[in-house]
């Protein structure tokens, strides 16, 4: 379901796309203890993109501003930079004009949005998801929102799902998404129509999906809706 050229992958949001990071080779940066699984690219190294990054143990990247912002989720390790220690389960949106030097004593694998969280008044956001307010809004089912904001389009949260539990269809349909929908799975394993999507697996869609998905372990998801273009 993937598409991509020298300089762009899965570019064309009114379009579904699916990459399985764990069967991906990673691939280098511009820092040589630095590594990446891209899952779109809009435009070339310093456009829009989603990527799973590996930082190699006591490894640094020099200093960069995000002009248009950066959300990160810690999936493994310990990701750090001169603002703080961010261990695994952490979520951090790093707003339009940020600057740092992030580095990882240890090694750490995080999953990393560029270029998608635009505005000058947005907010500096950090939580830690595995001591978060998880709220369980049906038998299997816990949310914890992440970011909202009435002022743009987009909402983020996790979820997790006991095995054996369908993923909600009324947070992934049309309805609840009409601007796109993101799915990463954080650990565990979702299946559909005898498709499995493990550990890594990485979703997105246009418009909501009426796809219908149950997770064969215990599972926990990232989910962002309505933050696409089309």
């Amino acid at each position: 379901m993937s598409s991509q050229t020298a300089s762009t992958l899965n570019s064309d949001f009114s379009r579904p796309a699916a990459m399985e990071t764990a069967a991906m080779e990673w691939q280098a940066s511009p820092s040589p203890t630095v590594w990446r699984k891209r899952l779109d690219l809009v435009d070339g190294e310093f456009s829009r993109v989603t990527s799973v990054v590996r930082y190699d143990a006591n490894s640094a990247f020099h200093e960069h501003g995000h002009p248009q912002g950066e959300e990160i989720l810690v999936l493994d390790g310990v990701f750090s930079d001169e603002h703080g220690d961010y261990p695994a389960g952490t979520f951090l949106l790093n707003p339009q004009g940020f600057r740092h030097a992030p580095f990882s004593k240890e090694g750490c694998i995080i999953f990393v949005k560029l270029c998608q969280y635009i505005g000058e008044d947005r907010a500096h956001v950090v939580i830690d998801t595995a001591h978060g307010d998880w709220q369980a809004t049906a038998p299997g089912v816990e949310i914890l929102p992440l970011y909202r904001d009435d002022h743009y389009p987009e909402d983020i949260c996790m979820l997790r799902l006991a095995a054996g539990i369908p993923l909600p269809a009324a947070a992934v349909d049309a309805n609840a998404a009409p601007k796109g929908l993101e799915i990463f799975v954080v650990s565990g394993a979702l299946e559909e129509d005898g498709k499995r999507h493990g550990r890594g697996a990485w979703l997105r869609e246009p418009r909501g999906t009426e796809r219908r998905f149950t997770a064969t372990a215990d599972t926990t998801l990232y989910l962002k809706r309505n933050h696409l273009a089309s």
